[in-house]
């Protein structure tokens, strides 16, 4: 950990948060580990058959390790991690999380299409206490559409529309997936913003105030 004097201590680090099976090597979280600075995972194990708690006090572990300001990054079942390590944990605004980026939440209470799913419903219903986005794909299998943004409007989120690109996993062959990128660097911006800002309640965003792609902040 970087002394409190160090510059790097404020350089936000990029924590990834895998869902159900972990990323593999061609997994978007895993080439943006590889490609980006200060960008690492959070080992939550048991991704075969994940706990709640179990993933909720491993985020924490790795948030609290960091020790400096954290932007989470969170594909499937890990924006739920997400989600439940916000509701337990209540942080205060803007840290130690400065921003999530929170790609295809699957669904956990009505009917999941898995069963490992359902110890992490039903989902929290409180605005998450830092800028964040949700990330929904047309033909998402886990989750229909418009259940996607109404997590968003839940969690106070921003909600972006990626298009027709199923689990948006590596089997939606995306790559780098420079959209995703221009994501992070939109929260990377609001984070910074979050920082300076006086700590207080996080405004509710009606999603369909601004449907398809709402990036303001």
């Amino acid at each position: 950990m970087a002394p409190a004097s160090d510059p790097a201590a404020r350089t936000p680090l990029i924590l990834t948060v895998p869902g159900l099976g972990n990323s593999g090597p061609t997994h978007w979280q895993s080439i943006w580990e590889r490609e980006l600075e200060d960008c690492a995972r959070a080992e939550l194990g048991s991704w075969e058959k994940p706990n709640r708690n179990g993933w909720v006090n491993q985020l924490n572990l790795a948030i609290r390790r960091a020790g400096r300001p954290v932007i989470l990054v969170a594909h499937s079942l890990g924006c739920h991690a997400v989600a439940w390590w916000a509701a337990l944990e209540r942080p205060a605004y803007g840290e130690p999380v400065i921003g999530a980026l929170l790609v295809a939440p699957p669904e956990v209470d009505v009917a999941p299409t898995d069963s490992r799913l359902k110890p992490f419903g039903p989902a929290p219903r409180g605005p998450l206490p830092f800028p964040s986005i949700v990330v929904g794909s047309h033909d998402d299998p886990y989750i229909r559409m418009h259940r996607a943004r109404r997590l968003a409007q839940f969690w106070g989120s921003r909600f972006a529309d990626a298009g027709a690109v199923g689990h948006i996993n590596a089997a939606s062959g995306l790559g780098a997936w420079p959209f995703g990128q221009f994501l992070l660097r939109t929260l990377q911006r609001a984070g910074t913003d979050a920082q300076r800002a006086e700590a207080g309640p996080v405004p509710h965003i009606p999603v369909d105030d601004a449907p398809g792609i709402d990036l303001s902040i």
